[in-house]
């Protein structure tokens, strides 16, 4: 392990000892466990290009047709009305 040191608010430190306390862990415990959860929801979030992608994919498998032109002309198709 790797020994780092972080300041951290009162009200979060409070926190961290109540749930050790009634865990019964070391307070250094509870913020591992917590940054791994915290850290694992990051990583497994969806960030916009992964959305797209998905888009994409759904398109292509249900054959989604659209113009022919858009990858040129998607200022036109977004911003001027129809």
């Amino acid at each position: 392990m790797i020994r780092t040191q972080v300041y951290l608010p009162k009200d979060l430190y409070r926190n961290i000892d109540l749930i050790a306390k009634r865990e019964k862990k070391a307070k250094a415990q509870v913020i591992r466990d917590t940054l791994e959860e915290g850290l694992k929801k990051k990583r497994t979030s969806k960030n916009a290009g992964h959305v797209l992608l998905e888009i994409a994919a759904m398109a292509k498998k249900y054959k989604w047709k659209g113009p022919k032109d858009l990858s040129t002309n998607h200022d036109k198709y977004l911003y001027e009305e129809a």
